[in-house]
């Protein structure tokens, strides 16, 4: 079941570019604009994709994953952008107090996306990204609620049936890892759907945290058919409906993704 991208860098990387510069640009240059030099973050930045649009800008970008091979493929593929120092790619946890001393107080603009959902220690995670912005700045999460159909990542299963099932992964935790087991699933991806099962963030807990640490929201999206998906599946985006995104705990099941601007109070 696994899609092409998940085993194929370029294209994962080249759709995260196009993801970016059709859907995500606009919605972060709704609330700030992004101009030449501006300083940007993205924490868990893959293969580097979703940078480019702000690097075409002339934005000063910093792409940091815990991966090295996806970080030497973000090298590679935005190697014309780090030769000249416009970007740089590091292989870094930004939790570390030498990194966070290097850079506080000097980013616009931190991006998460898809990358939330897969941290433990939220609550404390959230706040400590405040200590890296400029006064002003702003921070973009886009994740899947864990609730939503595919929100435990079921997708990456090799087995069809699995990645194909909607909800399968809110089953309780020992029957989720025993049914995955007993269909084939290899030790790595049970591991990294257990994982999943962990960290997953609902809406509701991720404005609780939000609110309880000292943000406020500038902009809020979500999605009925995550923007990702035209690309993925050739679907069209879709806001969620008004009186479904008003009812809280509920619209998880059916929200696809939920976008955030969000800056210190």
């Amino acid at each position: 079941m696994a899609l092409v991208q998940h085993t194929q860098h370029d294209v994962r990387f080249r759709q995260q570019v196009d993801n970016a510069r059709e859907y995500l640009l606009p919605f972060i240059q709704a609330v700030m604009p992004v101009r030449s030099g501006m300083r940007i973050m993205e924490i868990g930045c893959g293969e580097g994709g979703v940078l480019v649009p702000f690097l075409e800008l002339g934005a000063v970008c910093t792409g940091v994953d815990l991966s090295p091979t996806r970080i030497a493929s973000a090298a590679t593929s935005l190697a014309a952008y780090v030769e000249t120092g416009q970007a740089q790619c590091l292989v870094q946890d930004v939790l570390d107090p030498a990194f966070s001393e290097a850079y506080r107080g000097s980013l616009d603009l931190i991006i998460l996306k898809d990358t939330i959902e897969h941290i433990p220690g939220q609550e404390t995670f959230i706040p400590h990204l405040k200590g890296f912005l400029k006064p002003g700045g702003h921070v973009f999460f886009g994740f899947p609620p864990w609730r939503m159909p595919f929100g435990g990542h079921q997708q990456i299963c090799r087995s069809k049936w699995l990645g194909m099932t909607p909800w399968f992964h809110l089953l309780p935790r020992p029957v989720y890892a025993g049914v995955l087991r007993g269909l084939g699933e290899s030790a790595q991806t049970v591991a990294d759907l257990l994982e999943i099962q962990e960290t997953g963030i609902s809406l509701d807990r991720f404005e609780r945290i939000i609110r309880d640490t000292g943000y406020v929201i500038s902009a809020r999206t979500l999605f009925l058919i995550n923007p990702i998906y035209r690309y993925k599946f050739g679907l069209r985006p879709r806001v969620q409906a008004r009186w479904m995104a008003a009812i809280p705990w509920l619209r998880d099941f059916f929200t696809t993704a939920g976008w955030y601007m969000v800056k210190p109070r």
